[in-house]
């Protein structure tokens, strides 16, 4: 079995390959993987995404690396329209289930057309590779196989891999190796 520090340099050989940026997986399906890994290592892999970003930035290597933090991209949402200090009343007056939901809401994440989805769509350019991150940040506002789910439906222009701080085992998603999320069967393991 492989270290993480084993894993991450992996990264860079996988979404390099022209087969992996074809955007196909295994069976021929819409190219999803997930990277998982301890939860308490989150600020190594932050870390390694901010060098790697930077690195295909400055020397680009033939296709373009897209970094969603879905924590950041939420809060910003929240933050224009105006709605931090009713979120943190909504949590004291109404508990953290009524906030949730809220929020939940004003995401749109029963539709196809979500704010993460629509996000993903308007900002990613042909010829990409996109990493989804903080998925352990916004728990339990959103679920990663929700969010797998429904961007699955309505993206497939570029490779997507999700970052999960836990363990995926090809069906099922166990953030921070303790919380059972849904099973998922869409995705690749990113490294084998």
């Amino acid at each position: 079995m492989m270290t993480l520090d084993e894993k991450l340099k992996k990264i860079e050989e996988v979404i390099g390959a022209e087969n992996f940026r074809k955007n196909k997986g295994l069976s021929n399906e819409v190219g999803y993987y997930i990277f998982d890994y301890p939860a308490e290592e989150e600020l190594k892999v932050r870390n390694f995404l901010e060098k790697l970003e930077k690195k295909n930035q400055s020397k680009p290597q033939g296709y373009g690396l897209k970094i969603y933090d879905f924590y950041d991209i939420m809060i910003d949402l929240i933050e224009k329209e105006g709605l931090i200090e009713a979120c943190i009343e909504m949590e004291k007056i109404d508990g953290m289930d009524y906030l949730v939901s809220a929020v939940y809401d004003l995401l749109k994440m029963d539709s196809d057309a979500n704010y993460f989805n629509t996000y993903i769509e308007e900002n990613t350019p042909d010829n990409s590779v996109v990493f989804i991150t903080g998925v352990g940040k916004i728990f339990p506002f959103v679920r990663s196989h929700g969010i797998l789910n429904k961007l699955h439906l309505v993206f497939d222009k570029a490779p997507v891999v999700l970052f999960y701080p836990g363990k995926y085992d090809g069906q099922t998603l166990m953030l921070f190796s303790e919380f059972k999320d849904e099973n998922y069967y869409r995705a690749f393991p990113l490294i084998r």
